[in-house]
């Protein structure tokens, strides 16, 4: 038998296959896509980013952030979730893209002409390679997710369809490699319309002025500031958005199909679905927030007794966001330590302990929270654990200090020494929440104390005489404290006097804060 002769009887008829031999072609690409997938794997840069991804989520999850990952978020949490696989999809972008060329580059081409298999079957098959990528980062979404959700102290609730982006981008990038080697044939081609694609990009989002619609249009979308907010306030198109993505990979490869001759009524019936399901969410995605959410933000800002609960425990009362009520216990024992320091009636005073969140500009809002005037309301936070802690036990002993948080702002004399001994005699390791607290993490002269209102301003003696303090053991200070509680918590007494009730040495007597203005001593 000659050459031709193999060649015709092996070359495609035409002929609609049988139902058997459809079955075999479809185990054909199916074999082929496994093969493929392989060889992405033991490609350096997929197998680099891959085992990176892999360490650095477990890094993560298991250094933990400033003892904040105590105490997870979970709306905030399944973001997180979506920054890690980019790199990733960066390189399968680039190996598919070179595999589909990879018999161009051979010259293999006219050799696989005369395969069973036509050219839009490969096509599928490169795309299919791509799956066991995006379900291996399914996994470690998954596993990053549950990792926070069991710990005792998450709250919050996640949503599936922000997890959903981390995997459907590694799919997404892996497509579009397929179709950038459909439409242009020259290996080099990759690494440049990566690039490409980060300056068109930046290019339309100046241009759009940074619009809510053009920022949905990428895979994922940040917005991480430093406020975690309930998650009914969060308003983010996230359905939508992996309805998108979702349309946009289907899509894509359909558009590759194409291109390599597939042109059958599945695949136009197909590509026709998809282009409606990313059309539909482009336009759930687009508009900005609703008039409703940011009504509600308003409220949850403005007015949080509207949309709180309040539990007692102790002499005080604890009002929290519906998701955080569970974290009321841990603010008490707080309290509690602080207040088992104070004297007069500050350890027996009942305070209102009441969480608030300025939500009126979203996840991306930094905003500071206004201090009380209350007298005896204490603010706390959305997150907690780490720093926030200390930074709490402040904001307890301010209060109990100098009886609101406003007033708390301008204390500049006894009153400053004695309101950190309490905040920081009653933590655990006094010395180390010291220099937490401090604005530049370091406690060697005039200090700005974080407190979860209005800092407090310390000058270099009044740092030393906290130090000092620190030093000894608690039990020697605490009936000093208690024994001249009245005249340690009087806007009359200087420091040099708290540093003589409290038997500390005299020092310099430096009365500069850390902004420079003069305190008196």
């Amino acid at each position: 038998m000659s050459a031709a002769d193999t060649i015709e009887r092996t070359a495609p008829t035409g002929v609609e296959p049988s139902a058997s031999g459809q079955g075999s072609r479809t185990r054909a690409v199916l074999a082929l896509a496994r093969f493929e997938a392989r060889e992405l794997l033991l490609q350096i840069p997929v197998f680099a980013f891959l085992v990176l991804y892999v360490v650095y989520t477990g890094w993560q999850m298991f250094s933990g952030r400033e003892g904040m990952d105590d105490f997870p978020v979970l709306q905030d949490v399944d973001r997180d979730t979506q920054s890690g696989p980019i790199l990733l999809g960066v390189a399968l972008f680039v190996c598919v893209n070179r595999a589909v060329l990879r018999s161009r580059r051979r010259d293999t081409d006219r050799h696989l002409d005369v395969l069973p298999m036509d050219p839009w079957r490969r096509t599928v098959a490169h795309g299919l390679s791509v799956v066991p990528f995006a379900a291996l980062t399914a996994l470690v979404v998954t596993f990053q997710f549950t990792w926070a959700a069991l710990k005792p102290g998450a709250v919050g609730h996640g949503s599936p369809a922000e997890l959903a982006v981390g995997p459907l981008s590694v799919l997404l990038s892996g497509i579009l490699g397929v179709l950038s080697a459909r439409l242009v044939t020259s290996s080099f081609a990759a690494p440049l319309l990566v690039v490409g694609f980060v300056a068109f990009g930046t290019l339309v989002s100046v241009g759009a002025s940074d619009a809510h619609w053009e920022r949905w249009l990428w895979p994922s979308i940040s917005e991480m500031g430093r406020t975690a907010l309930p998650s009914d306030l969060i308003g983010r198109p996230a359905a939508w958005h992996a309805l998108y993505l979702s349309g946009l990979v289907v899509l894509l490869l359909c558009l590759a199909v194409l291109r390599g001759g597939g042109r059958t009524r599945t695949t136009v019936a197909v590509t026709a679905l998809a282009l409606a399901a990313t059309g539909a969410g482009i336009a759930g995605q687009s508009p900005g927030d609703p008039a409703s959410l940011a009504a509600a933000r308003t409220e949850a800002t403005v007015t949080p007794q509207k949309v709180q609960s309040c539990v007692t425990h102790g002499r005080s009362t604890y009002c929290a966001y519906p998701e955080w009520t569970g974290r009321t216990a841990d603010w008490a024992r707080v309290v509690d330590g602080v207040q088992s320091l104070a004297g007069g009636a500050a350890g027996g005073e009942r305070l209102t302990v009441r969480q608030r969140v300025d939500a009126r500009y979203g996840l991306d809002g930094d905003a500071a929270l206004a201090p009380s005037t209350t007298r005896g309301t204490v603010t706390v936070g959305t997150r907690w654990g780490g720093n926030r802690t200390p930074e709490f036990a402040v904001g307890v002993a301010s209060v109990l200090v100098a009886g609101d948080e406003e007033s708390a702002g301008t204390m500049c004399d006894a009153r400053g020494v004695t309101a950190m001994w309490l905040a920081l005699g009653a933590l655990p390791h006094p010395k180390t929440a010291f220099t937490n607290v401090t604005l530049d993490d370091h406690v060697d002269g005039a200090e700005v104390i974080l407190a979860p209102t209005n800092p407090i301003s310390l000058t270099s003696e009044q740092t030393r005489i906290v130090q000092e303090l620190l030093q000894r053991p608690r039990y020697s200070v605490v009936p000093k404290v208690k024994a001249h509680w009245a005249e340690l918590t009087s806007p009359k007494t200087s420091t040099a006097r708290a540093a003589e009730l409290l038997g500390v040495p005299a020092g310099d007597g430096g009365t500069k804060t850390s902004d420079g203005d003069s305190c008196g001593g």
